[in-house]
């Protein structure tokens, strides 16, 4: 970590300690010193120290993001921090830094604070396909007791169908006459089932638009879509509807709504959480995994689906800046600033490395899409073979895509994700975190062309993928903003280190 970093994290820790002489250290001690916020400018350093001895209980209680830096000159710099208050409201402070004979020290500072907007209460029928107060109650003691959760409409719930998205899909569905296994799990940990919600049609999609129910509104990002294929849960659980959303993610579909809407996400290593009662897309790849607004309950929600906690704890974070550049450039711009935000948090080295997955991307994404929709076609092909036009048009030319997969290719391409799965599991052994965007981009548009939606799903799969080949664990971090458009921080763990990662977010 350089010295100048060092010295903002210094003063930054100076700064939540409400530590009056250590925040007085760090700025330059000269009459033209300058620090302003709001509408007040103080000018000189005497003033500025009056002001921190006069206010009472210091600076509010705040995570930092993101941290830019710009070198102006040897010996001058800009760092600009983002960050996010308890109260769900973002900030920002610039400060001009400058290298003395006694180190580095602020010669200006300029401090802002915006709300976040209120949620709209209304409810979304795009989001529910049936709701309840509760429409399952959990046990009445554990640790979800009381926890308001969305499961998506993938999972049996006893009594109910499985809609999979599709109205004639719910149509033909027979009532369920037990939970899922992680429904099941949930509920004896008390969670309380306030709904079903929706899902991109049969789960084969990561955009969040459904043409039978509707686009669920992104109140992270207004007038843009929420992602999928696990929209319903993601869009209740960034309005407030519900503390938690049981979602699965095949491809990205806990990854990309959690990055679009702003929320903590977690996919699990494949198999480490019981899928029984899911209506599967590929299972080769599908995994049940969680969405939440706050990491607390994210690894708390996960310990009751979880193995026990045996693992070590992670060491290095890496970054490949060969894959860091699949994302957009202010993407990059952006994740680049949160990965140094998390290395100042944790305390972890950040290492930059090459892993070589990115030169294997253009074989193994096309091998992972091949097998993918092979076993989606076998699961679901005897059914839309019968129900012609039952589908969306983009949803059903890739259920076609799999019914003509010849046997060889799929063989041919199952072998590919063996030998990258060798090549990904050996560039992270334990005790390391790749860090990655979790999308190419912010949300689109709502109102984006087909086409668009498809240039920016093809281009999140590029980093999606990798996890999903593998089988391995990841977590979304909400870390990343463009312009004011969320965008998730993912870090992807080796096979069986959940507990590690989740205890990273938590970091």
């Amino acid at each position: 970590m350089s010295e100048l970093l060092d010295a903002f994290w210094s003063y930054e820790q100076a700064l939540g300690a409400n530590d009056v002489v250590g925040l007085d250290h760090w700025f330059l001690d000269a009459p033209d010193t300058v620090r302003a916020e709001g509408s007040m400018v103080l000018n000189g350093h005497a003033a500025i120290s009056d002001f921190r001895r006069g206010r009472s209980g210091g600076a509010p209680a705040r995570t930092v993001e993101r941290v830019h830096e710009v070198r102006i000159a040897e010996d001058v710099a800009v760092l600009t921090a983002e960050t996010l208050r308890a109260d769900g409201s973002r900030g920002m402070q610039t400060q001009v830094w400058r290298l003395t004979g006694e180190g580095w020290r602020i010669a200006a500072a300029h401090v802002s604070a915006v709300p976040d907007p209120v949620a709209d209460e209304a409810p979304d029928p795009a989001v529910w396909r049936v709701v309840g107060e509760p429409l399952v109650a959990g046990a009445e003691e554990g640790p979800l007791a009381g926890v308001r959760t969305a499961v998506k409409d993938l999972f049996a719930v006893a009594g109910q169908r499985i809609g999979g998205g599709n109205p004639q899909w719910l149509a033909d569905a027979p009532m369920e006459p037990q939970h899922a296994d992680v429904v099941g799990e949930l509920l004896g940990a008390g969670a309380q089932l306030v709904g079903i919600a929706q899902t991109d049609e049969l789960a084969y999609s990561l955009a969040g638009t459904n043409i039978h129910y509707g686009t669920p509104v992104n109140p992270a990002a207004p007038g843009r879509i929420t992602g999928g294929s696990s929209s319903g849960p993601a869009a209740a659980v960034a309005r407030g509807w519900v503390d938690l959303g049981l979602a699965t993610d095949t491809a990205g579909s806990i990854r990309v709504p959690a990055s679009y809407c702003g929320l903590y996400g977690w996919r699990p290593t494949h198999g480490a959480v019981p899928t029984g009662g899911l209506l599967p897309l590929a299972p080769s790849f599908d995994t049940a995994g969680l969405l939440a607004r706050d990491t607390d309950l994210l690894r708390t929600a996960a310990k009751v689906l979880l193995p026990r906690d045996d693992e070590a704890p992670m060491t290095t974070l890496l970054v490949d800046d060969a894959l860091t550049a699949l994302a957009e450039p202010e993407v990059q711009a952006s994740f680049e600033a949160a990965c140094r935000a998390l290395s100042l948090r944790t305390g972890l080295e950040l290492v930059r490395t090459d892993t070589g997955m990115a030169p294997h991307l253009e074989e193994w994404l096309p091998a992972f899409r091949t097998v993918q929709a092979a076993e989606a076609w076998a699961a679901h092909g005897e059914w839309i073979e019968k129900h012609p036009g039952a589908l969306g048009a983009d949803i059903e030319a890739r259920f076609a895509g799999g019914s003509q997969a010849a046997e060889g290719d799929v063989r041919d391409a199952t072998s590919r994700l063996l030998s990258a799965r060798s090549v990904i599991v050996e560039a992270l052994p334990p005790g390391t975190a790749l860090l990655l965007p979790a999308t190419s981009s912010p949300a689109p548009r709502a109102d984006a062309t087909p086409a668009e939606v498809e240039a920016v799903r093809a281009a999140t799969l590029r980093l999606n993928c990798l996890a999903s080949l593998a089988g391995l664990p990841a977590v979304i971090m909400p870390r990343l903003r463009v312009r004011d458009l969320p965008v998730g921080l993912c870090a992807i763990g080796a096979p069986g280190t959940d507990h590690a990662l989740l205890e990273l977010t938590h970091a």
